[in-house]
C-alpha cells in the first residue's frame, strides 16, 4: 500500500489533489488531515506512509517546527510543503527544517505530480524562482540548469525525456514509441551524458527545471 497524507485545512484543495496523487502509484491511498494534530495522529496510524504533503499555515502548525516534528517521528517519509508563500526565505527555512521539497499551490496538477515523482526518486524539488538568482542567498540544492542543456536534443530525445518524467520504465517507454528496451536503455545513457545528468533522477530534475 502506498499511502499519501495530504495535510491542509482546505477540503476543496485536498479533494482537488486526489486525482493527481493517485497517478503516483497503482495502489495509492490518499489520507487527509485538516489540522496539525490530526496530521500527527493520522501519520502515526498508518502502515505504508510514503509521502506527506503539508500546508505551513494549517491550524496547529508551529511555524517550521511542525516539519521538524514530522521528520523526527517519520524519518524515512519525505515531507513536501504545499504553500501559497514561495518566497526564497520561506523555502530555505522549510528545507533547513527537513522538508524534501517545496511546491507552490499555483502549479498545475501535472507539474505537481512530476515534482513529487522527483522527490520520491530521492531528489529535492524547489520552485524555479528559488534558484534563479533574483534574491540574495544560495539555495542548499543544485542550482537549476540553464535552458541550453536541452537545446541540443532532438524531438525524439524530448519525447523520451517526457516519458521518463512521467515515471515510465524503459520497457514501458519502448512499448510506447515502438523500440526495444535495450535500445531505450542505450539511448538514455547517451542522452543523460548530453544533458549533464548522471542518473534518471537528475535527468528528471534537469528536464523539469529547464521547462
Amino acid at each position: 500500500m502506498f499511502e499519501i497524507l495530504v495535510a491542509d485545512d482546505h477540503k476543496l484543495l485536498r479533494e482537488g489533489l486526489k486525482p493527481f496523487l493517485t497517478e503516483l502509484a497503482d495502489d495509492a491511498v490518499i489520507l487527509e488531515a485538516a489540522t496539525f494534530r490530526e496530521t500527527i495522529d493520522v501519520a502515526a496510524g498508518t502502515q505504508g506512509l510514503r509521502l506527506i504533503l503539508l500546508d505551513l499555515t494549517m491550524p496547529g502548525m508551529n511555524g517550521m517546527g511542525g516539519i521538524e516534528i514530522l521528520r523526527a517521528e517519520h524519518p524515512d517519509v519525505p515531507v513536501v510543503i504545499l504553500s501559497g508563500d514561495s518566497r526564497r526565505e520561506t523555502v530555505l527555512n522549510a528545507l533547513q527544517a527537513g522538508a524534501s521539497g517545496f511546491i507552490a499551490k499555483t502549479v498545475s496538477g501535472a507539474a505537481l505530480v512530476n515534482a513529487l515523482r522527483l522527490v520520491l526518486a530521492g531528489e529535492t524539488y524547489l520552485p524555479p524562482s528559488t534558484t534563479d538568482g533574483d534574491d540574495d542567498g544560495d539555495a542548499p540544492a543544485p542550482a537549476a540548469p540553464p535552458p541550453s542543456r536541452l537545446e541540443g536534443i532532438n524531438g525524439r530525445d524530448r519525447e523520451i525525456l517526457a516519458l521518463v518524467v512521467e515515471g515510465l520504465t524503459n520497457k514501458e517507454i519502448g512499448r510506447r514509441i515502438g523500440l526495444q528496451e535495450v535500445t531505450i536503455k542505450a539511448h538514455l545513457r547517451s542522452l543523460y551524458r548530453r544533458i549533464g545528468a548522471t542518473n534518471r533522477a537528475q535527468a528528471v530534475r534537469i528536464t523539469l527545471q529547464s521547462q
